[in-house]
């Protein structure tokens, strides 16, 4: 328990009512609890958890940027003798129950959250923790800690530097952010502890705080009397010691292969005023670590980056490159994109989620494409999902072209095996869909959106693969149901022309008596009389 006998808990939820609401629902102290944070998000409860030091942690399941699921699995693995409780409503079952498997201890229903629930939930947790002895009272000298300086100026609470008590635990000139990300080969919590005792054994003097992140990424506060090129060259050397100890190939040269993504540094810009850290300096790192997607070949970022004019993304025509892969014009095709794609690599300003789309529109549109070319490129309907999928997960834009570039030579290579067949196999799915939709006031050019020709191209197209013209085969389809409906029963030959696509009588009457050599009339009585 804390200082004043009460245990602590940290309210976790994305929605500012619910926090407002759980904070009033009980007296807190008087229950023999305390909340020492909030947060809106499974990444800002991370943030404070070393700074609150909390003992119960309740949180909500379904929340952005980090939910509390994945909160959960973090908390149970660094800090196991930490209680979690579930906030959830009533559909959001699936993820309590994976959030039970993380180690979670109990769990309330949302619409069915009042006071006395969260009582009983509580304090069945506390006794919990008390029958199991895992958390033994912390001990507590009276005197304000660097976490919770910390913890107040993140939190928004205006904090006195001047004071002597806080002054003293800050006894140096200026601060500096530095921020690591891990690939996901690395044994991650490790990794994090030998950074923190590097960074302390490389710069001496210093105080160097840590910040959770994510199972794959962490920041440190480092509070020093050195200046900013000191840092950066303390930082430069850990992560190149660290680099060689792993065996990153990324160390020596190039961009890291596979699994193994190498070790990532960010050194944020010099500041001397601590109420900066919530705001500008740590919005200043989250881009700099961001920015590693497109720099990946660097090892550590700097605020230098932000001097540069960054490329805007060039115009790429999606038209003219899928009228390139309807004429079969491949090779234009794939270097246009590829060109693009190589342009896109060096817009490190792009938001990395458009970045990724475009690539993931591209392979799907272009399976559908293929597709319906009558390509049958390897099972790639069922193989363009998993493109999406490694592309959603690459961390390096470099993975994404390699990823595009894949993908179009198993385009190429089968293209290359198919040419004939694929041409027989789409003229039977166009002839097919004609004999289906014919009864539609169908058009080539209705015909070749569907199939994504260009008009112009499906009317040559077909002509050169039939013995007749698009407009003929269509009105030699829609004659000839006409005639079996002039056979079959006394339905007015008005009716008959629009029941086969007509909307034009006399259109029909003309194109029927040029097909069948009579009238749609003399047709039917000729019939009859036989």
């Amino acid at each position: 328990m804390g200082k004043d006998g009460l245990y602590r808990v940290m309210i976790v939820d994305d929605e500012m009512l619910i926090r407002e609401g759980i904070k009033h629902y009980i007296d807190w102290e008087q229950e023999g609890f305390e909340i020492v944070a909030e947060a809106a998000n499974g990444r800002e409860a991370l943030d404070l958890l070393e700074m609150a030091r909390p003992h119960i942690i309740l949180t909500d399941i379904v929340m952005p940027i980090m939910d509390g699921e994945e909160l959960t699995k973090i908390v149970k693995q660094h800090h196991p003798e930490i209680e979690v409780i579930i906030l959830s409503s009533f559909g959001d079952f699936d993820y309590v129950r994976a959030a039970f498997q993380h180690g979670a201890v109990d769990y309330i229903l949302k619409p069915k959250l009042d006071g006395p629930v969260l009582i009983e939930v509580l304090e069945k947790t506390a006794d919990r923790i008390q029958s199991s002895g895992k958390m033994k009272e912390r001990p507590d000298d009276g005197q304000t800690s660097i976490g919770e300086v910390i913890n107040k100026i993140l939190s928004g609470y205006k904090v006195d530097l001047d004071d002597p008590e806080v002054s003293f635990l800050f006894p140096y000139k200026g601060y500096c952010l530095a921020g690591f990300k891990a690939g996901d080969g690395s044994n991650h919590a490790l990794l994090f502890q030998e950074l923190e005792a590097s960074l302390k054994t490389a710069l001496g003097n210093c105080i160097v705080f840590r910040f959770p992140e994510g199972k794959d990424a962490v920041n440190f506060l480092i509070h020093t009397e050195f200046d900013w090129n000191a840092i950066l060259h303390s930082v430069e050397a850990v992560v190149m010691s660290l680099k060689l100890e792993n065996g990153d190939p990324s160390s020596t040269a190039g961009e890291p292969q596979g699994g193994e993504r190498g070790l990532y540094a960010a050194v944020g810009s010099y500041f001397t005023n601590l109420e900066n850290l919530g705001g500008i300096q740590r919005d200043e790192l989250d881009r700099l670590l961001n920015f590693h997607f497109y720099f990946s070949k660097l090892g550590i970022l700097t605020p230098a980056i932000f001097e540069k004019e960054a490329p805007q993304p060039p115009e790429f025509s999606v038209d003219v490159f899928t009228a390139e892969l309807r004429q079969r014009n491949f090779d234009a095709a794939f270097m246009s994109l590829k060109q693009h794609a190589v342009a896109l690599t060096a817009c490190y300003t792009m938001d990395i989620f458009e970045f990724k789309a475009f690539f993931s529109n591209t392979i799907f549109n272009m399976a559908i494409i293929l597709g319906n070319m009558g390509f049958d490129i390897k099972g790639l309907d069922q193989a363009k999902y998993q493109y999406l999928r490694l592309i959603d997960q690459a961390q390096t834009a470099g993975e994404v072209l390699g990823l595009l570039n894949r993908f179009l030579e198993v385009v190429s290579a089968s293209i290359e095996l198919t040419p004939h067949a694929s041409s027989s196999l789409n003229m039977k799915s166009i002839r097919q869909y004609i004999v289906e939709h014919y009864q539609e006031p169908l058009t080539l050019t209705d015909v070749a959106a569907h199939f994504h020709f260009n008009p112009s191209y499906l009317s040559s197209y077909f002509s050169a693969n039939n013995d007749e013209s698009f407009t003929e085969y269509l009105n030699k389809i829609r004659i000839e149901e006409a005639a079996k409906l002039l056979t079959a029963g006394s339905e007015p030959i008005s009716e008959i022309s629009a029941r086969v696509g007509y909307s034009d009588h006399s259109y029909f009457c003309k194109v029927f008596k040029k097909l069948k050599g009579v009238s749609p009339s003399q047709y039917k009585r000729k019939y009859l009389v036989r």
